[in-house]
């Protein structure tokens, strides 16, 4: 065993770091390089037996939330049970640190350990919020002043992961599951771990991430990716077709009850068997049989977000070609009050593009106002294209656009009935808010009167039908599945609208529940995943989807909308005398002293107030007056009556031992819902929360106020 897996006890002998869990990248070496020229600075200047006291902060709460979760402090405590430089450390630090540094210095290094350091914490799990220290350390200045970096690392990431997790889980509602699945997308594997790790802490229900699974005995999810589905191109590519049914024991042909329920399904789902992909068949039977109890399929791999990825050209081709093919044809033989025209020819992707072709689309298309022609064949129309790669759907998206405009104005323009809105309004069809999200076809009724005109989208057979052959393919193998006595999980949409396509899902499983009288059907789960995020959910929320769980990735583990929480280590004592840092900024003034926090509840259970109060003031007590003050703002004050008094910190590490049974990862898992449960609802809001307010006692505030003038420098006037 080499001296970097060994850690020392608080007895100063060497164990196995591997029997605490730890992970052996966090040592003493990891940190900045300053601490250590401090150390020895320190140390030069005789100040081995110093005593200080550091509080570890945060100024703001991310995400613009008004809450953080305090993670990361079972490792602070490992990192301190562990604390100790090996002997290759110190040859390293010998070969690194600047020429002159005296032998005593590293022999000095080589002996330390955390067993004189105190440290004090509140619950792992716990809400909490900025200038309210999450962890104080006390000890020898050396050794808690090298502890500095380190403690940084694993208190900050941690914090803000779990932060992040609590936020997804509060907007997904409890009834939703919640996967991590950023492994691929994280800062490195140790970020990876991390993420899965606190994202569970935070309240998502499992992870993608297997190691994190066999580590932190987190439950591990997932299914199967596209290149599953893309590997067969066709039912004579199984080579294995027989399951043995569940029961009884009776082996038979899986595939072959497949596509018995598929020619069913087809007429009942009104999906052609010809529609459907025999690859992705043969993929699920084959999946199936591989996981009979455990069938969740991807069912969108053919979708729209496949064609994005295809060479530019085909993509051009495709989409004039699928233009063409809904009866939009450059020709002069369209009839007025007729939207289907054919043509003997189909033009060429160019002769698309030229203003002759477009103010045709216009009229073959019903669009009669003069306005909305003009625009159609002017130049602007081809810029757009242009300006996407010549992408013609683009075009015909911001010919749409137009016309929306245009035949709106005119509605409201005009005197119409009643009964004619009414009826205009019904030609609007719900996949209308589909616009811009799968490059939906402009299909618009052909009133005789133009200014009746508004606009209908239907959506393009090669979305709706692929997704649907998804389904279709999907609902056969569940069904095959029950004849051998299994039952399938369910399914994964990894792109497009998934609201809408959520919905369409579900109603699908109804449809099928219903037909076929198999009600469990009906709670067949549907997965979601694709670059989801905090708003996302939101959205989802308002368009009224049917999602059962959300796999969610990038946005989660890389925490994007604020990439660091912003934790500070600051010194507020030295030998018994208080620190104080003063700064421009009153944000950056720290509060001196050593300090107890406290939190005082209302009558109704919720959180009020959080109160720092020196060491040597009585705590507050429940039912008396407490006047708690803002720290740097004289005017704001005010008295409080707590039903209920916290304190916040517990000594977490005394004489060189953990002092505290540590919880579980469930432990604190359930603490971090318990503590939120604690906070006001206006608090949490995700829109302009209410600010939680921390608070100093009135003698502290004093105390801070007179050591800033003691501190701060006179200025001189000339």
């Amino acid at each position: 065993m080499s001296d970097r897996e060994l850690s020392c006890n608080s007895a100063g002998q060497f164990m196995d770091r591997g029997r605490m869990n730890q992970n052996g990248v966090v040592q003493p070496l990891l940190t900045d390089l300053y601490q250590i020229t401090m150390a020895y600075a320190y140390w030069k200047s005789g100040k081995t037996d110093d005593q200080a006291v550091f509080d570890l902060f945060f100024r703001n709460n991310p995400f613009h939330g008004e809450f953080t979760i305090f993670a990361g402090l079972e490792e602070c405590l490992k990192f301190l049970d562990s604390f100790h430089y090996s002997e290759s450390d110190i040859e390293y630090l010998r070969q690194t640190l600047p020429e002159g540094i005296e032998n005593e210095f590293f022999d000095y290094l080589g002996n330390l350990t955390a067993r004189d350091v105190i440290l004090y914490a509140i619950d792992e799990g716990t809400v909490a919020f900025p200038r309210v220290p999450i962890i104080k350390v006390e000890g020898p200045l050396i050794i808690v002043q090298l502890l500095e970096t380190t403690l940084l690392t694993l208190v900050n990431y941690a914090s803000l992961m779990a932060t992040n997790a609590a936020r997804y889980r509060m907007v997904a509602g409890k009834h939703v599951k919640l996967l991590e699945f950023g492994l691929r997308r994280a800062q490195g594997p140790d970020g990876g771990l991390s993420a899965s790790k606190y994202s569970y802490t935070g309240g998502f229900d499992g992870t993608s991430n297997v190691l994190a699974g066999k580590l932190f005995n987190i439950p591990v999810k997932g299914t199967h990716a596209h290149a599953y589905i893309t590997s067969f191109s066709g039912i004579g590519e199984l080579k294995t077709r027989l399951l043995r049914h569940k029961t009884t024991g009776i082996t038979g042909d899986l595939l072959e009850h497949a596509i018995k329920h598929r020619q069913a399904l087809s007429h009942v789902l009104d999906v052609s068997t010809e529609e459907s992909s025999e690859g992705e068949l043969a993929a699920m039977v084959s999946y199936a049989i591989a996981f009979p109890d455990g069938f969740m399929a991807l069912v969108d791999t053919y979708d729209v977000k496949r064609n994005e990825n295809d060479n530019q050209n085909d993509k051009m081709k495709r989409k004039s070609n699928m233009i063409i093919s809904n009866n939009v044809a450059p020709t002069s033989s369209c009839k007025n009050g007729h939207k289907l025209c054919t043509s003997t020819s189909k033009p060429t992707y160019p002769e698309l593009l030229k203003p002759n072709f477009i103010s045709k689309f216009c009229k073959i298309n019903g669009v009669y106002n003069s306005n909305v022609n003009r625009t159609c064949s002017n130049g602007s129309a081809i810029k757009i294209a242009q300006d996407n790669g010549n992408d013609f759907v683009s075009l015909i998206e911001h010919i749409n656009e137009v016309v929306q405009i245009q035949t709106s104005n005119a509605i409201k323009n005009n005197n119409h009935k009643a009964s004619n809105i009414k009826k205009t309004r019904r030609s609007v069809t719900p996949a209308a808010t589909l616009v811009n999200k799968h490059n939906l076809i402009y299909s618009p009724k052909n009133p005789s009167n133009a200014s009746d005109t508004l606009v209908t989208w239907n959506l393009p057979k090669y979305v709706e039908k692929s997704f649907r052959s998804g389904l279709l393919n999907f609902s056969a193998v569940a069904l095959a599945l029950y004849d051998f006595g299994f039952y399938a999980v369910g399914i994964r949409i990894d792109s497009g609208d998934l609201a809408y396509l959520s919905c369409l899902a579900r109603e699908t499983f109804e449809k099928i529940a219903e037909r076929f009288k198999v009600s469990w059907f009906n709670k067949l789960t549907i997965v979601a995943s694709n670059d989801i995020n905090e708003d996302t959910i939101l959205s989802l929320n308002e368009q009224g989807h049917k999602i059962d769980c959300f796999g969610i990735g990038t946005h989660l583990v890389t925490c994007q909308r604020q990439p660091a929480l912003g934790c500070v280590y600051k010194l507020v004592e030295i030998n018994g005398q208080p620190r104080i840092k003063l700064s421009q900024d009153v944000e950056k003034v720290t509060m001196p002293g050593h300090k107890n926090a406290y939190r005082l509840y209302s009558a109704d259970g919720h959180a009020l107030i959080d109160l720092l109060q020196k060491v040597t003031e009585m705590p507050p007590a429940v039912g008396q007056k407490v006047l708690c003050r803002h720290p740097f703002q004289e005017s704001k004050r005010a008295y409080v009556i707590p039903s209920h008094v916290e304190s916040l910190y517990k000594i977490y590490w005394q004489d060189g031992k953990i002092y505290q049974k540590l919880p579980t990862l469930e432990q604190v898992r359930e603490k971090v819902q318990i503590s939120l449960k604690t906070l006001r609802n206006d608090h949490k809001r995700t829109l302009n929360p209410t600010p939680y307010k921390v608070a100093v006692s009135d003698n502290l505030y004093n105390f801070i106020h007179d050591l800033w003038l003691q501190n701060a420098p006179i200025g001189e006037l000339s």
